[in-house]
């Protein structure tokens, strides 16, 4: 019996030792109390209410190995046996004592159920070593020679009361490598046993701190902090500003709320004008350029160009300006609005120093605008001088007073009266020039018309040049039938529009 225990204590002491190589310090302790039930040649006693006592108590040591394992040693000492109602000398009883070493898998891992539930399921398997002693009841019946060797195999449930006390129910079915126990040997058919079990489990030890800061490992949000830095309530470096960077760490640890700030903690300034960005109203400023207290470029004359862009840095006050900084011209004439006194000269017309267009003979008709720009005129005129009433009425006599041979362009000499007068115009009135117009009706061919028309006029032309007239100051052209002036279908229309026109120039 001493050489049993011997072996038993051995065994235990081995799994303690394997226990103890665990990564983490957290162990328990567990006080069991429960039922032996067997299962063998006699009978099942699974469940069986009317297999009274056989009870047994016993105590675990357990340590943590990760979320979803653990492992431990338990011993159980207590009665064993079974109770056949067909006659009492095939009963047995006994005492049974044995030692497991054991493995929890945790269903609260975070994979299947919350880590943190108070309510942990696991599954158990593992091995062990089972001793048997002869009872002092009525039919001790039991074989108590050697071990067994035993695989329990089972679940359980565990309710966590707070951190150091739980509960905890187990069901453990005891496969057996032995067949005599009950004095009773069948091939192939070993004994048995389940064990039910009620339990206080004592959870002890120093929560695990790799970085040494106070803080547990499992609630340690920044476990590895540099030993010595100050940890808030997460295990992370405190951050008094709270810009991301830790105090240790941290430059400028007085940065205001909210502003962006680099590595180490000092407020970003993007452009590298010296002014942080959160102050910077001007973020994208060009590398090198002067800037003012809110990091915005100088522009010392105030127009809204800094200077660095500005090609007129000296702008007056008040100026509209351009994107270079220039006074505006809204009209494109080179004089700015501030002085231009025309602001809406047209696109090219030249201008004088107020931007006004020119007018070089000074008629109040501008030079772009007047047809006569080198001779004083009317606006009425579009700058030409009016014709004087003696040379309108001449012209408009001479409109009827020309006259050619039948279907050909020589003038009748009674058209000469009037085409002296026409000479005598010009003559006194050196700045007309004088366009002659030839036209027809829509008598005869279109083209033969248009060609007479032509000839016409030239025909005047000729004779005025005659009578001394520079050639410089006439021009004749013929129209044909393309301009009448009448009515071509009655004899009166046509005879209107039979005609020579004179139209002064200037």
């Amino acid at each position: 019996m001493k050489k049993k225990s011997l072996l038993l204590i051995g065994f235990m002491s081995m799994a303690l030792f394997v226990s103890a190589q665990t990564a983490d310090s957290k162990v328990a302790i567990g006080l069991y109390g429960g039922k032996n039930e067997y299962v063998g040649d006699l009978g099942n006693g699974i469940l069986d209410f009317n297999q009274t006592g056989y009870w047994f108590g016993g105590a675990s040591l357990s340590a943590y190995l990760s979320r979803s394992f653990d492992i431990g040693i338990q011993g159980n000492y207590g009665d064993y046996g079974y109770l056949i109602t067909a006659g009492p000398r095939n009963n047995f009883w006994g005492r049974k004592f044995e030692g497991t070493l054991f493995g929890h898998y945790k269903l609260n891992n975070g994979y299947l159920f919350n880590e943190n539930s108070k309510l942990s399921p696991f599954l158990e398997l593992g091995v062990g070593m089972a001793g048997y002693k002869v009872g002092t009841k009525q039919s001790p019946r039991i074989n108590a020679d050697g071990y067994d060797f035993l695989v329990p195999v089972g679940g359980g449930l565990k309710y966590q009361f707070n951190r150091t006390i739980a509960l905890q129910y187990k069901f453990i079915y005891n496969f057996t490598n032995q067949d005599k126990r009950d004095n009773i040997i069948a091939r192939n058919n070993n004994d048995a046993f389940v064990e039910h079990s009620l339990g206080i489990i004592f959870s002890f030890g120093g929560a695990k701190d790799t970085d040494g800061d106070g803080v547990p490992d499992k609630i340690d949000k920044c476990p590895d902090t540099p030993k010595g830095v100050q940890v808030d309530a997460l295990g992370c470096p405190i951050d008094t500003d709270g810009d991301g960077v830790p105090d240790y760490l941290d430059k400028c640890p007085d940065t205001p709320k909210g502003a962006a700030v680099d590595a180490n903690g000092c407020p970003l300034d993007t452009d590298g004008d010296g002014v942080p960005d959160y102050l910077d109203k001007c973020p994208d400023t060009p590398k090198g350029v002067t800037v003012d207290a809110s990091g915005c470029p100088f522009d010392a004359d105030g127009d809204g160009v800094p200077d660095y862009l500005d090609q007129c840095p000296n702008t007056p006050a008040g100026v509209a300006v351009d994107a270079k900084g220039c006074p505006l011209d809204s009209d494109g004439d080179g004089v700015p609005d501030n002085l231009d006194k025309c602001p809406d000269t047209p696109k090219g017309v030249a201008v004088d120093a107020n931007g006004c267009p020119l007018d070089r003979d000074g008629d109040g008709v501008p030079d772009y605008l007047d047809k006569c720009p080198d001779v004083p005129g009317t606006v009425a005129n579009k700058g030409c001088p009016e014709v004087k009433a003696e040379a309108k009425k001449i012209f408009a006599q001479a409109l009827k007073g020309v006259q050619f041979e039948s279907g050909k362009d020589i003038i009748t000499k009674a058209s000469y009266p009037i085409l002296n007068k026409v000479v005598n115009v010009l003559k006194e009135n050196k700045e007309y020039n004088l366009a002659i117009n030839g036209h027809t009706d829509n008598k005869g061919d279109k083209a033969k018309n248009m060609v007479l028309s032509q000839k016409r006029a030239e025909a005047v032309k000729k004779y005025l040049e005659s009578k001394g007239i520079d050639p410089q100051r006439l021009t004749a052209q013929g129209f044909g039938e393309t301009m009448p002036v009448a009515d071509n279908s009655t004899a009166a229309g046509r005879a209107q529009n039979r005609r020579v026109e004179f139209k002064v120039n200037f």
